[in-house]
Parts: C-alpha cells; structure tokens; sequence
C-alpha cells in the first residue's frame, strides 16, 4: 500500500529506522539530533521501570526527560467528561520520552507517562537540558529544533486523523512498529488510533484475510 508523503509518523526518533516518506521530513538530513542523544548517554542516569510504573504523572510538576533504551512507554490523558484514558503517544526503544517541553521548567505535566513493559531509560532532568541548551549557539539552535520538530509531529498527527483511514493509520503503525501487536493490547493500540476496539478487530480480521 503507498502512502502520500504528507502521512507521515508523529515521534521523535533516536535512530534512523523511519519509513521513506516519513524520513524525508525527520530523517538525518532534515534534523539533526545525535546531539542530544550523545548528552543522553553521557549524562544521563540509567532508571529501570517495572510494568505500570510512572516516570510522569499528568498534573504533577515535569522532571524527566530521557532516551529509551529498553522497553515501550505510553502518554495517557483522562477524558474530561467521561474519564476514560486516552493514549496520545507512545516512545518505544530508541526514541525519547518526556513531557517536553513541561520538563524544562518543572510545569505540570499534560500527560502520565506509563511504562507499558519492563522499560530501562537513560534519564535527565529538565535542569541538566536547560544547561546544554545554555552552552553555546549551536545548543540553542536545538532546542529550537526539538520544538520545532514537536509542532510537526502534532500537526501531522492531527492531519493524519483527518486524511488517513483507520486502515490506513493502522498500517502506518505496523509499519513504525512492526511488533506492536504482539507486546500492546488491543484496547491501547486502538486508544492511540482513536478506534474502537471493535473498528480494530475488524481491521486486523480483514488484515489477516488480505495475507
């Protein structure tokens, strides 16, 4: 199946392992975040989550921003009227995880960070970040580039809802995170896709007839 180049996936990666159209616009040519990465390993703490465990809770002051290194985490939000949770994210091994840019100043944090597995992190705090990006020019340019590639993931997010099928959503996913099915349930996956878990089923039946 092929994609216009507009459908594009909405994480901050630390490697290199998008899809084509994806990594047109987020690739190594177009941003450049082995910087940070490189300040992850150097200066991070490596923090190990059990199943469940919170690295962020919604409301709460931000502290935290690392580098997975181990596992899936999940960004939840209850929903205003009904209180059900809402997954809006997820950062998997490789990618970065965070409340960004909350972290920088300890603001309360917009979302609960959840590890969905056992998950390990090369974390730092939002203090230690505000120090690099003090350094010099080219650590201020970053931070303007990581806020620049958040309002690009977001609104290619919100694009994606409104262009893309479920179907077409859920094979993006597959495509990201070709595992996904067999370590989340069911309910999350089609929290993120904002799909109910019956939509879902449909899909991965009519999936499993096209192999």
């Amino acid at each position: 199946m092929q994609y216009s180049a507009k459908i594009i996936v909405y994480f901050i990666s630390g490697n290199e392992t998008i899809l084509g159209d994806m990594e047109q616009k987020f690739g190594v040519n177009s941003i450049d975040l082995q910087e940070l990465r490189d300040f992850c390993e150097q200066e991070g703490e490596r923090v190990c989550y059990q199943k469940g465990e919170l690295m962020e809770c919604e409301g709460e002051p931000s502290r935290w921003f690392g580098l997975v290194t181990d596992g899936c985490f999940k960004y939840v939000t209850q929903g205003i009227s009904d209180g059900k949770e809402h997954i809006t994210w997820f950062s998997f091994e490789g990618e970065y995880v965070g409340d960004y840019p909350s972290c920088l100043h300890g603001h309360p944090s917009l979302t609960t960070i959840e590890a969905m597995l056992p998950s390990s992190v090369l974390r730092v705090s939002g203090e230690q970040l505000m120090q690099l990006f003090s350094q010099n020019r080219k650590t201020m340019q970053l931070r303007s580039i990581i806020s620049e590639h958040l309002l690009s993931q977001a609104r290619a997010r919100y694009l994606d809802f409104h262009s893309a099928s479920p179907r077409e959503r859920y094979d993006l996913l597959l495509c990201r995170c070709p595992g996904i099915v067999e370590h989340l349930p069911l309910h999350a996956i089609a929290s993120f896709l904002n799909l109910s878990p019956q939509q879902l089923s449909r899909i991965r039946r009519t999936v499993t007839f096209e192999e």
